[in-house]
């Protein structure tokens, strides 16, 4: 078959290239350490749905930095202790039709999906850093302190709505499970890696792996990471400060928050994917200590793919 990557049999040892800095777990048990102090008050407002079976609620809360953040809550009519279910939507786009809910609290999941601050859906992103504002979350705050860079906040959101989940009635917090598609996918590596009380994850083809592997494969300007080989050709054209820049990323690089999950891992990865280049996704993988499996399918790229949604929603059912 044709490769934009690395052959399958490199990929099960390939570690990796972005930079890890010196000061990363300083950097990430500071960040978690600013999460616990943030008073969230937390809002849930029902919301109508026709659906008998469950119950639906407007679920908002304080992050760090003061931002709004919203997320669908559907549960059980029924009441109960259940499972858990947290999920995280592609990048730009939003926490999606509650529909999608469904199929889990049915099968007596109580499950939140969040938007993403800033982004597409109703979370506020409240802004507040030096530099570059006009293009791309990945590159936000990368000339400021690291503090200010835009997905700490997001994966700070993340792990925060799991710890709220696994604090609802009716939810037993040994039993919560992460799963999104893309930047999606991303998210839920993180939130795993920050609350590690999260028992199963399924990230899919996910994003915010490998920022040095992308570029070097000269797949930066393909959607996803474009803003990396924009923000270089505006602000460092000479890329004088490029070890500086792919370090100043390694913070929020999902490989090296990897070795802190403990949850059980099924992630979906495609051969063909030029978005979220296939050895990108398994330099996070492969840093998983946790059981985990790989679902690997060699003909497709950053798309669709077929009994994906299926297997996921059996492997998350094996916690009823």
């Amino acid at each position: 078959m044709p490769l934009t990557d690395l052959p399958l049999n490199e990929l099960w040892t390939y570690m990796g290239r972005n930079p890890r800095p010196a000061d990363f777990d300083d950097y990430w048990d500071a960040a978690l350490a600013e999460l616990r102090k943030v008073d969230a008050k937390v809002t849930r407002v029902e919301v109508s749905t026709p659906a008998t079976y469950a119950k639906a609620y407007d679920l908002r809360w304080t992050g760090v930095g003061g931002a709004e953040v919203y997320a669908k809550l559907m549960r059980p009519a029924s009441g109960g202790k259940g499972p858990g279910l947290v999920k995280f939507h592609g990048y730009s786009m939003n926490s999606g039709d509650w529909f999608e809910l469904l199929p889990f609290v049915a099968n007596g999941f109580t499950v939140a999906a969040m938007d993403v601050r800033g982004q597409g859906g109703r979370s506020v992103d409240p802004g507040g850093i030096v530099g570059n504002t006009l293009q791309g979350h990945i590159v936000r705050g990368i000339s400021d302190k690291p503090e200010k860079l835009f997905y700490r906040s997001a994966f700070l959101d993340a792990a925060q709505l799991a710890g709220i989940v696994m604090g609802s009635d009716g939810v037993d917090p040994d039993r919560v499970g992460a799963t999104g598609w893309s930047q999606g996918g991303g998210l839920t590596l993180a939130c795993a890696a920050l609350e590690t009380r999260i028992a199963r994850i399924a990230p899919v083809y996910p994003f915010l792996c490998d920022y040095q592997r992308v570029w070097e494969l000269d797949l930066a300007q393909n959607n996803a990471y474009d803003e990396i080989r924009s923000w270089f050709r505006r602000f460092d054209p000479r890329h004088e400060r490029e070890a500086e820049v792919f370090t100043r990323l390694g913070y929020i690089d999902n490989q090296h928050l990897a070795p802190r999950i403990k949850a059980k891992t099924l992630m979906v990865a495609s051969q063909m994917d030029v978005h979220c280049p296939i050895s990108t996704q398994f330099a996070a993988y492969n840093r998983i200590s946790a059981p985990k499996e790989a679902l690997i399918y060699p003909d497709f790229s950053h798309e669709g793919l077929p009994e994906a949604s299926d297997r996921i929603f059996a492997f998350m059912c094996e916690m009823l």
